[in-house]
């Protein structure tokens, strides 16, 4: 049984085609709802219900005001998807998943935003001058004839579920940068018109400019950033353009630029929100912006850096929320966890959290120090600057201009009788001296270097100047870390290594010999990646009386390596390729890490 076509009837206007917008478009219940009858007739023609459960649901859909298809589900065995392939069949139209499918570029661009999301529709391919698109609702012809109309083309409908039509909307066409197009539009144009005052975002200070431009886009910039998961926005300009770059995951990724000219007005923007000065254009200034996005807190550190073309901005997201995260969302393997946890739990000795800048040294800190921040422990901190507001911690903001350095701060700390010490970093001989000391006196302090590996931590104190048997006696562990990026969990799937892939590994291809490996597709969850998020792989050093005696004896950084693991440490490579066999991350990302790591 096929049922009948309806269209429209009689063709729209441009301007009618422009504002129409049929009731499935506005409700995803509307046109499904009013087909209820031949929705049942189908499902009972083909077997996949009886009368009983047909006359049943739409007794149960008119006295609920619900779709049949949603009592459908919810009484019967049927799922949304089975029901959806028998009643596109009826239409002569296919179903779709669009997870883990990749739209070429060209193919979006054919739809304006506007379009797909008034009607709810993503553009699937092109082929021989036709469109195919799909929609939630096989009964809606009215919108495929409605778009053959506005896109002057033949349009093909296939069916897929509505939330992953969302999903596919909100990647390819975002509202934030459908914004932020028009606004760059309308001032390229040199018209004043502006988006309404019902933005997702806002600061908390007195907004007496709110219909401004560059104020919005300001705003824009900001809250794409924050939908697309960036960490990072830069702002940098160049000889010829003024660039917008976002850090996704760790990967810095360009997007939509403003012109030129407005680059002095955006910087200018940004530092007042930061507090900064707009007329210092010849030195470096730091500034920080709270705002609410979405209904979430976030701060802003901003830096602005005089450069050739002038100030290039880096605005680093912190977001509050990572501040809940525990030790096994940070990607530790359970025996490893045990371990750090076994450690954090000691009552003095310093713990060293080493790697380069952006590899999650502080998160990791913070994490620990929600762990075990209990109201029987004092906790101070030593932070240039504070990057999250903890509550329970004694914070403390590291000034230069004041004489409060790192040193000054630390020496005042321990006179306040704390539990447990936190440095932001261990830049220099005072301050390595007073953890030292903090650490021999009962206290646990907790800190970060930037070094390459677990081992050399020790031989970059004693190149700073703290006495070899003072590193031996008061160091407990030392923890190197990178960050990969996970496996997309929407398009994962599995593949077999390269055989280059393996030559890379050498030796350490048994580890992975016969076990599935995964990679991500490529979907419009991850931005078509692959990759979503990230974690930790880890290289803990545990100091021992035998690697104490040789740090003792001054030996090098490759003679405590090799002592580390043949005490059991597992090296940054060797945890990542651990967390390659379990279907967290790739080999590609792992190399990409750790490649000038030694093995």
């Amino acid at each position: 049984m096929r049922l009948p076509r309806f269209r429209p009837s009689a063709p729209l206007t441009p301007a009618e085609a422009d504002g129409y917008h049929p009731a499935a478009s506005r409700d995803g219940r509307r046109l499904l709802t009013a087909n209820d009858d031949y929705v049942v007739e189908i499902l009972t023609g083909v077997g996949m219900i009886n009368h009983r459960q047909g006359e049943e649901a739409l007794k149960a859909a008119r006295k609920e005001d619900k779709a049949v298809i949603d009592v459908l589900i919810r009484d019967t065995a049927l799922t949304k998807i089975d029901i959806l392939k028998t009643l596109a069949s009826q239409f002569g139209m296919e179903t779709v998943s669009l997870t883990g499918l990749a739209i070429q570029k060209e193919v979006v661009d054919s739809v304006p935003g506007k379009v797909a999301r008034r009607y709810k529709i993503v553009p699937l391919s092109r082929d021989d001058g036709s469109l195919r698109v799909a929609l939630s609702d096989p009964f809606d012809v009215e919108t495929l004839d409605s778009l053959r109309y506005i896109l002057k083309t033949n349009v093909e409908g296939a069916v897929a579920l509505p939330e992953e039509i969302e999903i596919a909307l909100d990647h390819y066409y975002p509202q934030a940068s459908e914004d932020m197009a028009n606004m760059l539009q309308e001032l390229t144009d040199g018209t004043s018109a502006v988006p309404g005052d019902d933005s997702p975002l806002s600061m908390r200070e007195e907004r007496t400019e709110a219909d401004e431009p560059i104020i919005k886009l300001v705003n824009l910039i900001i809250l794409e950033a924050f939908r697309r998961r960036a960490s990072d926005i830069h702002l940098e300009p160049l000889e010829k353009k003024f660039r917008v770059r976002y850090r996704i995951d760790g990967v810095l990724h360009e997007v939509e630029s403003p012109p030129r000219r407005l680059q002095a007005a955006i910087i200018s923007r940004v530092k007042i929100m930061s507090n900064m000065s707009i007329a210092e254009k010849r030195q470096t200034q730091d500034g920080r912006i709270q705002i609410n996005v979405l209904n979430r807190d976030l701060d802003l550190r901003v830096s602005v850096m005089p450069a050739n073309h002038g100030e290039t901005v880096v605005m680093r997201i912190l977001d509050k929320s990572s501040l809940l995260l525990g030790l096994s969302q940070l990607g530790f393997f359970s025996d490893d966890q045990a371990t750090f946890e076994r450690l954090i739990g000691l009552s003095d000795g310093i713990i060293l959290v080493t790697g380069p800048t952006g590899s999650g040294k502080t998160t990791t800190l913070y994490a620990v120090l929600n762990q075990i921040n209990k109201p029987d422990r004092k906790i101070i901190t030593v932070e240039d600057p504070v990057e999250y507001q903890m509550s329970g911690i004694n914070q403390v903001q590291v000034s230069h201009d004041i004489g409060m350095t790192f040193g000054a701060a630390l020496r005042a700390i321990l006179r306040q009788a704390p539990n447990i010490i936190m440095i932001g970093e261990i830049r220099d001989l005072e301050t390595a001296e007073i953890a030292v000391n903090a650490s021999l006196t009962g206290h646990l302090v907790f800190s970060t270097l930037h070094t390459n590996d677990a081992p050399s931590a020790v031989t970059r104190l004693i190149d700073i100047g703290v006495k070899p048997f003072l590193v031996a006696s008061s160091t407990r562990s030392i923890m190197a870390q990178r960050l990969v990026r996970r496996i997309c969990p929407k398009c994962k799937e599995e593949y077999k290594p390269t055989e280059h892939e393996l030559h890379l590994l050498g030796p350490a291809a048994a580890q992975v010999q016969g076990a599935a490996l995964f990679r991500g597709k490529g979907c419009a969850d991850c931005s078509g990646t692959g990759y979503r998020g990230r974690l930790g792989i880890y290289e803990i050093f545990v100091l021992n009386d035998e690697v104490r005696h040789m740090i003792n004896d001054q030996v090098g950084a490759g003679e405590l390596r090799g002592a580390a693991r043949r005490l059991g440490m597992r090296t940054l490579r060797e945890d990542g390729l651990r967390k390659v066999v379990a279907g967290m991350t790739t080999l590609e990302e792992v190399f990409r890490i750790t490649m000038g790591d030694k093995d």
